[in-house]
């Protein structure tokens, strides 16, 4: 299997979970437990993420990492409640993984938060790869 289909089979399934949360009682967690929620596309010379994380403080509660082709948000949620006699609580730790797409730049990626919406930009070059021929070493 090759690199861009091994992409394009976890993409699928990545969005096979997003199109099932949408389902009417099948997956009846509350909000603060789901998963991230994002959007990705690119943008002329830039590839852009987008994550739904609302009511979080991104200076303590988010991490965005980018390492081998592969970015990762993780979010720690702890929400609690009280009225009155009662309490409620949702804690819990979501991440989301993206693979990058070919020629983006890891050490120019730059992370914003507004409005309970991270979005993370990722420059990409014009450069993509070409095939070479590598010669073979041999010894006896």
């Amino acid at each position: 299997m090759t690199t861009l289909q091994h992409r394009d089979n976890r993409r699928q399934f990545a969005e096979l979970f997003d199109w099932a949360e949408g389902l009417p009682g099948l997956f009846n967690l509350p909000a603060t437990m789901r998963g991230v929620r994002i959007e990705e596309f690119t943008d002329d010379d830039k590839y852009v993420v987008r994550a739904e994380l609302p009511g979080l403080d991104p200076a303590k509660d988010i991490k965005v990492e980018v390492a081998n082709g592969v970015l990762t948000i993780a979010a720690t949620r702890q929400q609690e409640e009280h009225d009155g006699a009662r309490s409620e609580f949702h804690y819990g730790t979501l991440t989301r993984r993206v693979l990058l797409p070919d020629g983006a730049d890891e050490k120019a990626v730059v992370a914003r938060y507004t409005a309970g919406i991270l979005e993370v930009t990722v420059p990409i070059s014009a450069k993509s790869a070409e095939a070479r021929t590598v010669t073979i070493e041999h010894t006896d």
